[in-house]
């Protein structure tokens, strides 16, 4: 097949075609996209099925910013009839020559329409996991470093088969990562922070990069949904706004507010290791302030969003990184970043950059 299958928010289409028809060029990978407003995915039809193959096996799925998942078809678009959804199912995937998958994951738009189809995605996993291994498609017990096998329902009717990698792919269910809103954050801006860690972080390397008795900084920090996350794990925290924080941080002593301009303020000391930001501000201006704080050596990681504009949000995102990455490298900075549109996030891309050259 020559055709990938894109997951993205509702909403975002454009941007996820414009991303991948820019990935993939740059492989020398070209082809059209055909996607419907607020449909959450793409799919991406290339004109060469093994340029196709190459890059969905060498390009690094990390990299990408707003595509949330993405998996190879197998097959044209399926009727699935309410008499027996699983016979044309199985029927594709013996005719596609597919064997060895580890793992079968049923999933659905993330719209509005497509939530409905949760019930019946978990209805039906459980028989056609059964009727898949039965067949040899499946292997015997789950294995997480097999190819996954995807079963994407657009209605009750009809759905598509598709094949991704375990190696490089999203391991969530729907590329989405549901996290619970804790009752004592102050405000609902405290997941974007936490999927941020969980996304960008590698957790054997929480002890060391996320550990208690760090400085950090929060601009922008009213009335404390980032600086939340910080203080649950146990750091020292300078919060920069000249709005509020909440009691319940205060409280904690290991908050200090100064109400001061967040594009002002300097640190003391070159110890604080995290800076956070979440400022409503222009995303040029946000990037700028971000890399004076890297260029001076004021932190050695940071995460911070940057909210989009209405149009050509994937270009403009893409223009303010590579002005930043450019800025780093002329300071000789070595880094690393990432950036991505997290399931929490709605007009903004959240950024991480780790300064590599810089030791505490």
């Amino acid at each position: 097949m020559r055709q990938l299958l894109l997951y993205c928010r509702a909403g975002f289409e454009k941007e996820c075609a414009a991303e991948i028809q820019d990935k993939a060029g740059l492989h020398n990978v070209f082809g059209y996209c055909k996607l419907t407003s607020d449909s959450a995915f793409v799919i991406f039809e290339a004109y060469d099925a093994n340029s196709l193959a190459e890059f969905y096996r060498d390009y690094d799925f990390e990299q990408f910013i707003f595509i949330r998942q993405w998996s190879l078809l197998q097959a044209e678009l399926l009727e699935l009839p309410a008499a027996d959804r699983i016979a044309p199912i199985l029927e594709a995937v013996l005719a596609a020559e597919l064997s060895g998958c580890g793992e079968i994951r049923v999933e659905y738009p993330e719209t509005n329409d497509g939530k409905t189809l949760s019930t019946l995605a978990r209805k039906l996993t459980v028989p056609l996991r059964q009727a898949l291994r039965k067949a040899g498609v499946l292997l015997p017990k789950e294995q997480k470093r097999a190819p996954v096998l995807h079963v994407f329902l657009l209605t009750g009717q009809q759905g598509y088969v598709a094949l991704s990698y375990s190696e490089n792919n999203s391991p969530l269910e729907n590329g989405i990562m549901r996290l619970k809103f804790p009752n004592e954050a102050p405000s609902r801006s405290t997941l974007k922070l936490e999927e941020a860690f969980l996304q960008f972080i590698p957790k054997q390397e929480w002890d060391q990069r996320l550990s208690g008795g760090m400085r950090a900084v929060d601009l922008g920090a009213s009335p404390g949904g980032w600086t939340y996350q910080l203080v649950k794990r146990s750091m020292m925290v300078t919060a920069i706004d000249n709005g509020p924080m909440a009691e319940s941080l205060m409280e904690t002593g290991q908050v200090r507010h100064l109400m001061v301009d967040g594009f002002k303020f300097e640190p003391h000391k070159n110890n604080v290791y995290w800076l956070v930001c979440d400022m409503i501000e222009q995303p040029q201006r946000v990037a700028e302030r971000i890399g004076d704080w890297l260029v001076n050596g004021w932190c050695q990681e940071t995460i911070f969003n940057l909210k989009l504009p209405m149009k050509k949000r994937y270009e403009t995102v893409s223009e303010i990184l590579q002005q930043l990455e450019q800025r780093l490298i002329d300071a000789g900075i070595k880094y690393r970043l990432q950036a991505k549109h997290l399931y929490h996030d709605r007009e903004e891309v959240t950024v991480h950059i780790q300064n590599l050259t810089k030791r505490f």
